[in-house]
């Protein structure tokens, strides 16, 4: 069973990225948060944050356990976080998404690395909370800028 919850909490494999694990992690959230949003773009995102929170919560002992405190493996955090991103961003099948999931994925894992405006104070919670509520934090700032870029490029571009 901890084999299970490590390779859950290594985001299904993407976690064992020799470069960037996080990164890598982040990268691979994109793909099941993409479709959850054609399902729609409120209730499908919504739904995965909640499944890969509770996913991180359950396999957290487990993976520090094999591999110490916030141990990099273990990215299921960054796929709530950034599943967090795109909820509300409507997606279609078109190359016209490309500029905004680069954008939602770059400002997530800024935020998420630099972990300003009280996320880094998250991380000091105990258990599994700490390691998963500052990559929901970074994702709900990332949230914000998104919208805020998305209402910009929409409104002052001419697109």
């Amino acid at each position: 069973m901890n084999a299970l919850k490590r390779f859950i909490g290594a985001g299904f494999g993407s976690g064992y990225s020799p470069i960037a694990p996080g990164t890598a992690g982040s990268l691979a959230a994109i793909v099941p948060v993409y479709f959850s949003t054609m399902i729609d773009p409120i209730l499908g995102p919504v739904l995965l944050v909640i499944v890969f929170s509770l996913l991180s919560l359950w396999v957290t002992e487990a993976c520090v356990e094999a591999w110490g405190d916030d141990p990099g493996k273990m990215v299921m955090d960054e796929f709530a976080g950034q599943a967090l991103v795109f909820i509300s961003i409507p997606l279609s099948f078109t190359i016209d998404d490309w500029w905004v999931i680069l954008s939602a994925f770059v400002l997530f894992r800024l935020f998420d690395i630099l972990k300003p405006l009280g996320i880094y104070q998250l991380q000091k919670l105990k258990s599994g909370w700490g390691i998963l509520t500052d990559d929901l934090l970074a994702g709900f700032y990332a949230l914000l800028c998104l919208k805020s870029l998305i209402f910009l490029v929409t409104n002052f571009s001419g697109s």
